[in-house]
């Protein structure tokens, strides 16, 4: 795979709910070993992407707040961390900030307010109500660093010659070719009536996931490498078992308030069978 000079400090700079970080060692092993285009549909905190760093990627969501966050990081750097640096770990400027209208302000100060939440509210949650209205509570840490500026430099030099766009999963992986490397990490098939999904307003339902399997089926049919992460459901099972080689990983998530409940869970990586 060609990549350009990797630097070690892009990682992540913001948490996400099923972030992929913590499973890297266990993904790499299963990816081609040469691929063209690294797409992302549902990019996350992107850990694979700036695990991979390739010279040609796409990251796409369908989440306006989030595709602005890494527009503004890599196009308006110095201004995202002078806004960052400005702000304090405090509760009311916290609930000062998280009610702002944010939506059509310029993507710099987007991306600031998103990571400031982000890394200030309860467990790194990004929820939203029925209306788009952010409503994750405050959080409670001893010191959090709200402005990473070498890791967020070093993102931000990841991202310079990357695609970055607003889109459904669908749409945006058509675009793939023969020999380029799609990986999809949706919201996962609930494997208990508590998981949580509600990434964006209107979740992500059994109807998604049966589209998302048929357009990965698709995409494979055609020459593109596809790997798809998801829960241990029987459901998933049951949707990718005919085209997809299914893996078990252990990931140890950490959204559960209590230490106890965050166990090591098993969960599934699907491959599809053109490498």
């Amino acid at each position: 795979m060609p990549q350009q000079a990797r630097d070690e400090r892009a990682s992540p700079f913001i948490k996400w709910v099923g972030g992929k970080r913590g499973l890297l060692e266990q993904i790499r092993p299963h990816l081609p070993a040469t691929y063209g285009r690294l797409f992302e549909p549902f990019v996350g905190g992107g850990a694979l992407f700036f695990d991979q760093q390739p010279k040609r990627a796409t990251l796409s969501d369908n989440n306006a707040r989030l595709i602005a966050t890494y527009r503004g990081l890599r196009d308006a750097t110095d201004e995202v961390v002078w806004r960052l640096q400005g702000y304090r770990y405090d509760r009311d400027e916290y609930h000062a900030i998280r009610a702002q209208t944010i939506d059509g302000a310029p993507d710099a100060a987007v991306a600031a307010w998103f990571i400031y939440l982000n890394k200030t509210g309860f467990n790194g949650l990004y929820r939203v109500n029925s209306k788009n209205r952010f409503n994750v509570p405050f959080g409670s840490y001893t010191n959090p660093n709200i402005c990473d500026e070498p890791r967020l430099r070093a993102c931000a030099a990841a991202l310079q010659q990357t695609n970055l766009v607003l889109g459904d999963f669908e749409e945006v992986s058509r675009k793939a070719r023969k020999g380029d490397l799609v990986y999809f990490d949706p919201p996962y098939v609930p494997v208990s009536a508590t998981s949580f999904t509600s990434y964006t307003a209107g979740g992500f339902d059994s109807e998604q996931q049966v589209r998302l399997r048929n357009v990965a089926r698709h995409l494979a049919s055609r020459g593109v490498h596809v790997v798809l992460s998801n829960s241990s459901a029987r459901a998933v099972i049951e949707l990718y078992q005919d085209d997809f080689d299914i893996l078990e990983l252990r990931a140890r998530r950490s959204i559960n308030a209590k230490a106890d409940g965050r166990q090591a869970v098993v969960e599934f990586l699907m491959k599809s069978r053109t490498f």
